[in-house]
């Protein structure tokens, strides 16, 4: 188990690579193909399509492969996929790379997470799963920054995502588990209604929605915090990249630490969660109005702390709002609809950046962040007691 385990956490500080690197990639992606704030959206489109797909059919597709045929067949795509988006293709063909680089990252993160749920105590092992993600998305920026700043192109940051994937393909071949039925709390295995039920099902609705929400709020900071510190707030290029490192450094500590502490005082994940949101809040309003530079990036910072172990709480708390055989694919609905959040909301935050300047991105997440709280006292309400 210890090295299943292991190759999860990999997984997802893969995974955390890309999500860390793709916004300072941004900016040369959109002089290279001449694109502008608001077309570069297609790529996003183009990536949350192929999330979402993966998403949907994350029930489906563990019932029919299982754990090992489901992660190596996504790992291969991860692998193909940024391999040839590192040769600098054209951009229509980009584009559709972009999409089948989706399906694999998609396939690794809803395959892991339907995974580790299934596991002993893994409401603390989802928070550990997260966090490596974090530990990616913290690595991403300064890689990105690293190699361009060596006069290397945007395509090398893929060349090094596809051979860092390599080990893992392997590993999952190697070492997870076969084909293996879900869990079940009614009669029968196999449910090809299980996507519509639980696509139907109020409390996985709602979760779906919260996570679209947050996913708004962590990739548009991710994604357009480094643009806002360089054309905003007048930063120098390597300071900003260090800024957003900074970030995803409090995202990774607070999903390491913050669960664990609740624990000891006998806070559960919806009380730590309202917590959250709140200094995440706070957070927001501090790197917005703040006039320092070293305050900004404090705020930024303590957003990312805040920020990290709500989505893996809401993952933990979905076999306590939903049955037991929709529970594989509730995690890859909310999963897909987090990925849709994540390229809708960041291209509209690009949208008001081109059309109104990047001194929109912080009351723009302040706005997602309310509606993310009134969207957690809805789910609260559903959550059926330990």
């Amino acid at each position: 188990m210890g090295l299943r385990l292991a190759l999860a956490f990999a997984g997802f500080v893969l995974i955390g690579l890309g999500a860390g690197a793709s916004g300072v990639l941004l900016p040369a992606q959109i002089d290279y193909y001449g694109l502008d704030k608001s077309v570069v959206g297609v790529l996003f489109l183009a990536f949350s399509t192929g999330y979402v797909a993966a998403g949907v059919a994350n029930g489906l597709l563990l019932r029919r492969l299982g754990v090992r045929g489901h992660l190596v067949l996504g790992a291969g795509l991860f692998a193909v996929s940024t391999g040839a988006c590192g040769l600098l293709p054209p951009y229509p063909v980009f584009v559709a790379l972009t999409l089948s680089f989706g399906v694999g990252t998609g396939m690794i993160d809803a395959g892991l997470n339907a995974f580790v749920s299934t596991l002993p105590k893994h409401t603390a092992l989802l928070n550990y799963l997260h966090a490596f993600f974090g530990v990616g998305a913290l690595a991403g920026p300064v890689l990105a920054v690293a190699l361009l700043d060596q006069g290397f192109s945007w395509g090398s940051v893929y060349l090094v995502l596809s051979v860092c994937s390599l080990p893992l393909l392997v590993g999952y071949g190697l070492s997870l588990p076969g084909v293996a039925p879900p869990p079940s709390d009614i009669e029968g295995d196999i449910r090809p209604s299980a996507v519509g039920a639980a696509m139907r099902h109020r409390a996985v609705i709602l979760a779906a929605v919260f996570l679209a929400l947050y996913v708004g709020v962590e990739v548009s900071i991710g994604n357009w915090g480094y643009s806002f510190l360089v054309e905003e707030r007048g930063q120098a290029a390597l300071l900003a990249g260090w800024v957003i490192s900074g970030f995803w450094f409090g995202f990774t500590a607070g999903r390491f630490l913050l669960n664990s502490v609740a624990e000891r005082f006998g806070i559960g994940p919806v009380a730590l969660t309202f917590g959250c949101l709140a200094c995440v809040a706070a957070s927001v309003g501090l790197a917005w109005f703040a006039p320092a530079d070293w305050a900004v990036a404090i705020g930024l910072a303590t957003l990312g702390f805040f920020l990290g172990p709500v989505f893996p709480l809401t993952i933990a708390i979905l076999p306590r709002m939903a049955p037991a055989w929709l529970v594989p694919s509730a995690i890859g609905i909310t999963i897909g609809a987090s990925v849709v959040g994540g390229a809708f909301f960041p291209w509209v935050a690009g949208t008001f950046a081109h059309n109104w300047g990047l001194g929109t991105l912080l009351p723009f997440v302040l706005l997602l962040v309310a509606l993310l709280l009134a969207n957690w006292w809805r789910i609260a309400r559903r959550v059926a007691p330990v």
